[in-house]
């Protein structure tokens, strides 16, 4: 069974690193793409509405209630531990390409139109800047483990994982969540807005906070007083101003 489970995860992966590429082009509206976020044939719009934001519901919800510590647990008495970051990331990969897939846009009104050469080379620059943040944050914290593949192995070598230790590698240090930083920086550089832009940008600038929220009661039930020394410490998305980088035991 653990071969099955590793091949498993590395399906997973590829699926879930195939998705990820895509949806950079999606959101950065890179030529030669299929569909992207402002292109693709348009709809009434009520029913782009009522299309879009369901399926942005349907990612958030699906990620927020898989991601809980709770359901992790009644999760890995159904299926084998090994596998269960696995299945999340499946799961959580099926709904954005759901997403790129059914996503209506919406060309009108255009909220902001940047025409300046150098302008748009700098927000084009902040794009890829918040893409590459995402990437270089997840190898900080473990880019493997937090998508399954770890896992999978360890259990392929009859190896235990080894408890999760609280460390604020690079970024870290500066701000508690650069990862979701990252999201926000790619999502809302763009040297032109849309109105389907602004609704995928806004929606998931929200979604963002409010999984924090929820991923900070957990970090602070599985860390304690650590990480609330660390929160108050640290800014959210940004530098607190006149702090110090944290030097201390963040995220696993």
């Amino acid at each position: 069974m653990a071969i099955f489970a590793a091949l498993y995860g590395f399906i997973v992966y590829v699926f879930f690193l195939a998705t990820f590429i895509y949806a950079i082009g999606f959101v950065g509206n890179l030529p030669l793409l299929p569909k992207t976020i402002d292109s693709g044939n348009a709809a009434p719009l009520v029913e782009t509405l009522v299309v879009n934001l369901a399926l942005l519901g349907l990612f958030a919800v699906q990620h927020s209630v898989m991601a809980r510590r709770g359901f992790k647990r009644w999760w890995t008495a159904v299926i084998p531990e090994s596998v269960e970051r696995s299945t999340f990331v499946l799961a959580a990969t099926a709904a954005l390409a759901l997403l790129l897939w059914q996503w209506r846009p919406i060309a009108e009104p255009v909220v902001w139109s940047v025409t300046d050469p150098a302008a748009r080379l700098v927000l084009n620059g902040v794009f890829w800047l918040g893409w590459a943040l995402l990437l270089i944050s997840t190898f900080l914290i473990n880019h493997f483990e937090l998508f399954g593949l770890r896992q999978v192995w360890a259990n392929l070598r009859g190896q235990a994982l080894p408890t999760p230790t609280f460390h604020t590698p690079l970024f870290y240090r500066h701000v508690r969540h650069p990862i979701y930083l990252g999201f926000v920086l790619a999502f809302w550089a763009t040297p032109q807005m849309t109105a389907g832009h602004l609704l995928f940008a806004a929606a998931c600038t929200g979604y963002i906070l409010i999984g924090i929220w929820f991923e900070e009661r957990d970090l602070i039930a599985q860390f304690g007083d650590r990480y609330r020394v660390y929160r108050q410490q640290v800014g959210m998305l940004f530098p607190k101003i006149g702090a110090r980088s944290h030097k201390g035991p963040a995220q696993p």
